[in-house]
């Protein structure tokens, strides 16, 4: 008897060969982590991207150039700093 073509375009032997194909534990992690990566680019991306144009109409214009030297005083500059240090709770 004459054998039948087979009726799909992949060979019998190839069939059996892709249903067998593993993949390394590496590879899966890799896979996995870029997709995790990914996700959290586009979740955080958009909700950075959100609210640029009210803070940018918010911002005030810095005084002009060359500002003004003011000596400051050691000691209460630190007492400012402990100060402000302890009131937003460290």
């Amino acid at each position: 008897m004459e054998k039948m073509p087979h009726s799909s375009s992949v060979a019998p032997e190839e069939e059996n060969h892709k249903e067998n194909v593993s993949i390394s534990r590496r590879n899966f992690l890799n896979t996995a982590g870029a997709a995790t990566v990914g996700g959290l680019a586009v979740a955080v991306g958009g909700s950075l991207f959100a609210g640029k144009e009210a803070n940018a109409q918010e911002a005030q214009a810095a005084p002009p150039l060359p500002w003004k030297y003011s000596k400051l005083d050691p000691l209460e500059a630190g007492k400012r700093g402990y100060k402000n240090y302890l009131a937003n709770g460290g």
